[in-house]
């Protein structure tokens, strides 16, 4: 059975429903631009320019849409609302498969024997712990053996959290007391995974970003310690990104990017903000492929990304 499969028939309409307020937005500012033309010119262009920016797509990823859309006109007049529809889905979805996961064939099996190894990384409030929780649910509904590693010591609540998840899901979790070096959590982590055959581990890391040096070396210690019992992992470093905060996710993005060598990416809380363009443009710009998006408070409403699923959902 294919992860995340159990609910995919509910799946586009979650999706719909999650990225109604950017969809509600984004419809009504192009509503506005194309009233009264009869077809795309410079004009129009900048208008939809500002559309996109202010949906927090990203000054450098607008651009990039704006200049393939100047290609397309030049080449082929398009007129009305449906056909800019299209030529937009066909330009944003192109854009997002140059970073593109290949979601439907990742299984996360077991590397050389080992389990597959997912190290979080992201600032306090994104969703982190909630992301984590929810990723542990579905792996173990896809019969997968499931290890939690509180490695977030310089917050309680962060362990408690984390705890409380584990508990739902019951999912068996390593922890120590508040303050403990998270490196040793990691490590204590993975050696218990191993020795119980467990199949996949997600390790949790503080999400403070007042130091990048300090984060950037807790992060390198962490991986190294890891790597004493498993000399790969981690196998993904998933940065958790929320979606509402708009342009201050491409701020943490650059970042934790700079901190540790992320992989992966999650987009958060995309059920509750108008500004769901900052997955297009946090995609493009760092060239990290998004590889989750969270679009509501449920277990289930975590779901692989898929761009074409995606772009259609929000231009349909």
């Amino acid at each position: 059975m294919a992860l995340f499969g159990k609910f995919s028939k509910n799946k586009k309409d979650s999706l719909n429903k999650g990225l109604e307020k950017t969809k509600e937005s984004v419809f009504k500012k192009l509503s506005r631009a194309v009233a009264g033309k009869s077809k795309v010119d410079d004009r129009f262009l900048d208008d939809l320019e500002e559309i996109l920016i202010s949906s927090d797509v990203g000054v450098e990823t607008t651009l990039k849409i704006i200049e393939r859309l100047e290609e397309r006109v030049s080449k082929d007049k398009f007129f009305g609302l449906q056909e800019l529809n299209a030529v937009l889905k066909e330009e944003i979805a192109a854009l997002l498969a140059e970073n593109e996961i290949n979601t439907t064939s990742q299984n996360w099996e077991k590397k050389n024997g080992n389990p597959y190894v997912i190290m979080v990384v992201g600032v306090n409030g994104v969703g982190k712990t909630t992301t984590i929780g929810k990723l542990a649910h579905h792996f173990k509904n896809d019969g997968k053996k499931v290890y939690l590693g509180a490695a977030d010591t310089f917050r309680a609540a962060a362990v408690e959290q984390l705890e409380i998840w584990a508990k739902r899901v019951d999912v068996p979790i390593i922890k120590q007391k508040t303050g403990s070096d998270p490196a040793s959590v990691a490590f204590d982590t993975l050696n218990s995974a191993k020795a119980n055959n467990a199949d996949v581990v997600i390790i949790d890391t503080a999400g403070r970003l007042h130091n990048k040096i300090n984060l950037m070396n807790e992060l390198t210690k962490v991986k190294r310690v890891m790597q004493k019992i498993i000399p790969d992992a981690p196998h993904e470093i998933l940065l958790i990104l929320d979606g509402s905060t708009g342009q201050n996710a491409f701020e943490q993005a650059k970042q934790f990017t700079k901190a540790t060598e992320v992989n992966a990416l999650a987009v958060t809380k995309l059920d509750g903000t108008a500004k769901g363009g900052v997955v297009i443009g946090i995609s493009y710009q760092f060239k990290i492929p998004v590889k989750y998006i969270g679009i509501g408070e449920q277990k289930e409403d975590l779901q692989l990304f898929n761009k074409d699923e995606f772009v259609d959902s929000l231009f349909n």
